[in-house]
């Protein structure tokens, strides 16, 4: 007879009268790992699991196929505050320009290429170089501070220090097995989960202005305190199926900015990590924001402000809720 497979996630929750607790998902309900079984000790983290991930995982698969969700130690989602499932991760790499669409969108926008090009002649240009990109070129990766990461529905705090604060709805993968130098064919192996990332970004504070030369400041841009929603939860890989044909959708105030899929990425997700892990070692909780697609503030000419409410969802993920407030 075959196991039964129970699809779950897992999360970092917290209530009033009890301090965070790692919470096994099954549907909308939610139990502490440490109510369901002995051998999970109170203080137990996402993290910890992560540390021993191949034990943990079987240790999971086993609580949620014994699992009762009518028993008194579960509890529905919405009556808890849900924290960032990895709480807090320990390295944050994001791949940047990984979405073919939207670098062509991008470049057409902003009118960046060959002088004398038509509109329609600038979208060729771009589309054959993100295909010859795809082809010989290298994903591009920056590291975001740990201090930006919020909770999928906390308030986003809109700062002061910029004009054009900007949405990117990311898949974001959460690294169980750590290591150097990964292979491709075996980057997938490391692996725990999904999950959702928002990677917020000040669109005005990207270039520098005052010597040209750096190019790009992704401190200011992309570092700022909350400016990395995620979760709600971190799905195990084997509960996912293809990351690579994942729905993504992503609203504000209701309308819809993006409405894409993960299979316009350049790079996929295991090239990203062979990249990475051949400059730095991954650690199990690692998170790989990897990439966003077409359909940023920057290609409608419209950016957050407060009162706007952002949702973003990933096909089998969940769904981020943010209010955008005034500092």
């Amino acid at each position: 007879m075959e196991p039964i497979v129970t699809r779950y996630a897992l999360g970092t929750f917290s209530r009033p009268d009890r301090q965070r607790f790692v919470g096994l998902v099954i549907g909308d309900r939610v139990a502490a790992l440490s109510d369901l079984s002995d051998a999970a000790p109170a203080k137990l983290s996402v993290l910890g699991l992560l540390e021993d991930w191949t034990a943990s995982v079987l240790f999971l698969d086993d609580l949620a196929a014994r699992a009762d969700t009518s028993a008194p130690a579960w509890q529905p989602v919405e009556v808890l505050v849900v924290n960032p499932p990895v709480d807090l991760p320990r390295q944050i790499f994001c791949t940047g320009a990984n979405y073919r669409k939207h670098v062509v969108d991008m470049t057409v926008d902003v009118g960046v290429g060959p002088e004398g090009l038509s509109r329609e002649e600038l979208r060729k240009w771009a589309e054959d170089m993100m295909d010859r990109r795809a082809a010989t070129g290298e994903p591009y990766v920056f590291t975001k501070p740990v201090s930006a990461v919020s909770g999928p529905n906390d308030d986003l705090v809109l700062p002061l220090t910029t004009q054009a604060p900007d949405w990117e709805l990311e898949l974001g993968v959460i690294i169980g097995v750590g290591g150097f130098q990964i292979s491709r064919a075996n980057a997938l192996n490391h692996v725990a989960g999904y999950a959702i990332v928002n990677d917020i970004s000040a669109r005005d504070l990207i270039p520098r202005t005052d010597y040209r030369q750096l190019g790009t400041d992704w401190l200011r841009a992309k570092g700022q305190t909350g400016f990395l929603p995620f979760g709600p939860y971190l799905v195990p890989s084997h509960h996912v199926g293809d990351p690579l044909n994942l729905a993504m959708k992503l609203t504000v105030s209701g309308q819809v900015m993006q409405d894409e899929s993960t299979s316009d990425m350049l790079f996929d997700i295991s090239r990203q990590i062979e990249y990475i892990s051949t400059y730095c070692r991954l650690m199990p909780g690692d998170l790989i924001c990897t990439g966003s697609p077409a359909g940023n503030g920057t290609h409608y000419g419209r950016y957050l402000k407060p009162g706007d409410v952002m949702i973003g969802e990933i096909e089998g993920l969940g769904m981020q809720r943010a209010l955008c407030v005034a500092p």
